[in-house]
């Protein structure tokens, strides 16, 4: 009987409860299993005729125990009790393999095998595996509750109390998870114990004391055996030193040497058999039980592969279906019946049991596409709402009023596809979905208020911007005493305009109050921050606009004429009045006045630095203005000090050229000699005058030589070049003088013979060129005076001049005009 492999799969006691000696002798020396000592285990399973044990012992222990061939039907497969070594485990460990209990074979009433097997096998093992279904969990007449408690009376009044760890083990586990059916199942073992009749001696011993309870779960072997196997593997590692303290067998009690096993099963065995007074539940429940389960598993595989349901499933992938609900219930309701009709003579109480839990299978598979269709509408709602309300807007509607609108509109629509999508069998609640749906057209009313309002914001910001940026810049660069009153007015004026076309444009909105205050006040807040803004932008180039300012109060009088150098002019005092202009210019930059509060500022900078006032301490050594706060404040003290300085340096040079040009006039105007001079002339060249009044070819010699003096005085331009000094204007003319003979003499000649030779281009730009710088320079001194940070070079060669004006940082708006007005 025994297999000649190492795992030496045995049958211990065959189907008519006999026990085979020979066979657990012949087992226990081909293991070597006599030599263990107390270093082995045996661990058993039970449970319902085609459940799988066999099944799960093999992946568990790799033994090799029969199994059930299921396409060959559903039938008993293990007779008796059979035993095989585990393979791998640590220390030597036994698998008992249990007849199933409620077997077709032995009938309704022969349930004697299945109670004494029970009964053995909660004897002679240390471990126990309860094979259970998850469905039975929490019923009354299911997974081996009633034998348990005849067991636990049973055995408390044959055997002394051993520690036998009772392990559950829930097959084909559904979603629910572990730690949810372990309470419910640890509570049921619990009021079993609690029920039974004890003896005296036990009668207040807790359940602690004769089990261990330990609860694991497996998914189901035929549908996912992947996931099977790979639990298996785990729970194969907790039956590694089983017997070891903290093992499934830690604490076991009065185990017998190996041995001594034979004779004790025996002994067991015969006890066990002569008690025939043992009363199990009714086989006729445990049918049952397993029956029903067959006919819902059938059903719901049926439903599973249902043509007009997978259509149904695959259309609601792709968009919401009309008639959902009404063709999902036609589907459910044919199943539901069929089951009602087979079942119709079972139990009733597993039949309704089995009846719940079939439909609690068909609704999860549904469900899901359930939740499919209600995402369609929920989509198809969102964007006809968004699609309507960006139409009304277009149309100039009110926002809150077309947000509200197509609220109410699309909530409706929405209403009424929940309601074509529910099912008879089950009360789904699609309030979720309704939250998220309105919660999605809260955030998109959210979103195109905002982008709105952002708009509206930005379209008046930028007007604002055009309205005060140029303006301020302009009354800048006129800046006065009256220039930060003339700044607060406009920014009154137009920001008080903007606030109130701004608020009746968002009025359409319906904003809570805090809001439209918010609102307004942030757009007060950017033009002010405008201002500011562009006042930092011109103190950061207040010293272009002092020099701008000095060059035009100091270059022209007081009907902005250009000045004219005649020396009648008081260079001092229109020096100090176009300094006194350009530090008031400076005052006004020094700080943002948009609060209306009193400064000394301009007090302070003209008696410091134009009047030249010493104070101790000094109020221009300090990064603050006195009543001025710091954010307001744009050019310090200590920078305007310093600013001053750099303009007076910068501007030196241009009341140095105009007291240059006044003195150059002087002496252009002043050609004739003194009047002794001339009586002396006439005195004392009477006699010359008299001889060319005789002798009139003198005269025409004179004449002659004055106009060829005049023509290279003019050709060699004497007078410009003196103007670079008096070493290098010599040098330059008598560089000159041949060539300007040389080219006088054959002009001459070619007139003489009655053709001219072209002047050439180079020569003639060169010559209007510096013709033109000339009468520029002589006609309009001024205009070079305005240039006083440039430094400017004219350099006059044989044939060009050249004028270079680098590092320019002064405005010459009024250049052309002044040449125009001076000529």
């Amino acid at each position: 009987m025994a297999d000649t492999d190492h795992r030496c799969s045995t049958q211990l006691i065959d189907g008519d409860g006999e026990f085979n000696v020979v066979g657990l002798d012949n087992f226990m020396r081909t293991t070597k299993f006599s030599h263990c000592g107390l270093s082995y285990a045996v661990v058993a399973i039970m449970g319902p005729q085609s459940s799988g044990k066999s099944t799960l012992l093999n992946h568990l222990f790799q033994t090799n125990f029969r199994e059930m061939d299921a396409y060959r039907g559903r039938s008993q497969t293990t007779k008796g009790i059979w035993i095989a070594h585990c393979v791998g485990i640590e220390p030597f460990t036994i698998a008992m393999d249990l007849e199933g209990t409620d077997g077709r074979e032995r009938g309704e009433d022969d349930t004697t095998f299945e109670k004494q097997s029970a009964l053995f096998a909660l004897a002679i093992a240390d471990i126990v595996l309860i094979n259970m279904w998850c469905h039975d969990i929490g019923r009354e007449q299911a997974a081996n509750k009633p034998l348990l408690k005849t067991v636990f009376q049973v055995m408390m009044r044959l055997f002394s109390p051993r520690k036998t760890t009772l392990l559950f083990v829930i097959r084909d586990k559904t979603k629910t998870p572990l730690e949810y059916l372990e309470p419910i199942l640890r509570e049921d073992i619990q009021k079993i114990w609690n029920v039974v009749s004890k003896p005296a001696a036990h009668k207040d011993t807790p359940l602690s004391e004769f089990f261990n309870v330990e609860v694991t779960a497996l998914s189901s072997y035929e549908e996912k055996e992947e996931l099977f196997k790979e639990q298996v593997a785990q729970l194969r590692q907790r039956f590694f030193n089983s017997i070891s303290p903290g093992g499934l067998a830690g604490d076991r009690r009065g185990v017998v040497p190996a041995s001594g096993f034979s004779f004790s099963a025996q002994q067991i065995w015969r006890v066990i058999k002569e008690n025939k007074d043992l009363d199990l539940p009714a086989h006729k429940v445990m049918v049952a039980t397993v029956r029903c389960e067959e006919i819902a598993n059938e059903k719901f595989c049926r439903l599973s592969s249902d043509e007009d349901w997978l259509a149904l499933e695959e259309a609601v992938q792709f968009g919401s279906v009309s008639g959902f609900g009404r063709r999902l219930s036609s589907i459910l309701e044919t199943y539901f019946s069929e089951y009602d009709s087979e079942a119709t003579y079972f139990d009733e109480d597993v039949r309704n049991a089995k009846r719940k839990h079939l439909e609690s299978k068909a609704l999860d598979l549904v469900h899901p596409a359930y939740l499919n269709l209600l995402g369609h509408l929920r989509f198809k709602a969102l964007e006809n709402f968004k699609s309507r309300l960006e139409r009304m807007l277009k149309e100039a509607e009110g926002f809150a009023a077309s947000a509200r609108a197509c609220t109410e509109s699309c909530m409706h629509e929405f209403d009424q596809g929940c309601a074509d999508a529910a099912i008879k069998q089950a009360n789904w609640d699609a309030s979720k979905v309704r939250e998220k749906l309105r919660r999605d057209i809260d955030a998109h009313k959210l979103s195109v208020r905002d982008a709105k309002l952002s708009e509206l914001v930005a379209r008046y910001e930028e007007k604002l911007r055009q309205l005060l940026c140029e303006p301020v810049e302009s009354l800048f660069d006129a800046a006065g005493r009256d220039t930060w009153a003339s700044i607060r007015q406009l920014l009154r004026r137009e920001t008080e305009t903007a606030v109130l076309e701004f608020s009746t444009a968002i009025s359409s909105f319906e904003l809570d109050q805090p809001t439209i205050e918010s609102m307004l006040q942030g757009l007060r807040d950017y033009a002010r921050n405008l201002v500011v803004k562009k006042a930092r932008e011109e103190a950061g180039k207040v010293l272009i606009l002092m020099k701008d300012r000095f060059s035009t109060v100091f270059s022209h009088d007081n009907e902005l004429m250009p000045r004219v150098w005649t020396g009648k002019e008081d260079i001092k005092t229109i020096t100090k009045d176009a300094r006194a202009a350009s530090l008031r210019l400076l005052a006004v930059m020094a700080a943002i006045r948009l609060d209306e509060k009193p400064d000394k500022i301009e007090n302070i900078l003209l008696s410091s630095l134009m009047e030249g006032t010493v104070t101790s301490p000094d109020p221009l050594a300090s990064s603050t203005w006195e009543e001025v706060p710091p954010e307001n404040t744009l050019i310090t003290p200590v920078q305007c000090k310093s600013l001053w300085r750099q303009f007076k340096s910068e501007t030196e040079y241009t009341v140095t050229q105009a007291i240059s040009a006044q003195e150059a006039y002087k002496r252009s105007n002043n050609w004739l000699p003194p009047p002794w001079a001339i009586v002396a002339m006439v005195v004392l060249g009477f006699n010359e005058f008299m001889l060319l009044l005789r002798n009139p070819l003198y005269l025409m010699f004179l004449f002659v030589a004055f106009l060829l003096s005049k023509a290279m005085w003019v050709q060699m331009d004497v007078p410009g070049q003196f103007q670079h000094g008096t070493l290098a204007g010599l040098i330059s003319i008598s560089s000159r003088f041949l060539p300007t003979v040389m080219n006088l003499l054959k002009r001459l000649a070619e007139e003489a013979q009655g053709h001219r030779t072209p002047e050439s281009p180079t020569q003639q730009q060169s010559s209007v060129a510096f013709q033109s710088f000339r009468n520029q320079s002589q006609l309009n001194p001024s205009s070079s005076i305005a240039q006083s940070s440039v430094s400017s070079n004219v350099s006059v060669s044989d044939s060009s001049v050249e004028y270079s004006s680098p590092n320019l940082m002064q405005r010459r708006s009024t250049k052309v005009q002044e040449a125009e007005l001076s000529q």
